[in-house]
């Protein structure tokens, strides 16, 4: 019944998410929640650990919760249900792409996925934000170690820009992220 229920709930993921994993993550939160699969903070930590592993987050989170509630056949059986929509719909656009994006209706869609999934991405962003900094009786708190790397972050990010004349790689990002975050927590 498990390995049902993750096929199930991360096929699910794999149909509906638009935009990338930031898109996705509500979809997911209320996957592995309704399933009691991970709890908020559990998941918290998951998006975090995906954004600094090699790999799409939804695979990574995917894999996780499928080994975590079913061992290797539950991660397999999860990280197949989760990339199959797309592997389907990328055969279908590359056999139609040439027809299909010179629909000017299909451009519109497309034109018009973009604000939403800005839109959904900064709702993720706030509800993450907003959880980590209310506790349960509603009080505030701000991780100060957390609040130093994103200051130190967005401050190298801006200085780049301003010596190099281009934008700071996001693998370089993450990377500098993870030893931030390792050196700060770590100490």
């Amino acid at each position: 019944m498990i390995y049902l229920e993750l096929f199930l709930g991360f096929l699910k993921v794999g149909c509906l998410s638009f935009g990338g994993a930031y898109g996705a993550i509500p979809l997911i939160r209320d996957v592995v929640l309704s399933y009691g699969w991970l709890n908020d903070e559990t998941l918290a930590y998951m998006i975090a650990v995906s954004e600094s592993t090699p790999g799409p987050i939804m695979v990574n989170i995917a894999t996780y919760v499928g080994s975590s509630q079913a061992g290797f056949l539950g991660a397999f059986i999860a990280t197949f249900a989760v990339v199959l929509p797309s592997f389907l719909f990328i055969l279908l656009i590359t056999a139609l792409l040439k027809t299909v994006l010179k629909i000017k209706y299909i451009q519109a869609v497309l034109q018009g996925l973009k604000p939403s999934i800005i839109g959904i991405v900064l709702a993720t962003g706030t509800y993450m934000l907003y959880g980590n900094c209310f506790s349960v009786r509603g009080s505030f708190s701000m991780d100060t170690r957390g609040t130093v790397i994103t200051v130190i972050l967005l401050t190298g990010i801006f200085a780049y820009k301003q010596i190099a004349k281009k934008k700071l790689s996001p693998i370089t990002i993450i990377f500098i992220s993870a030893c931030l975050g390792t050196i700060v927590y770590g100490i």
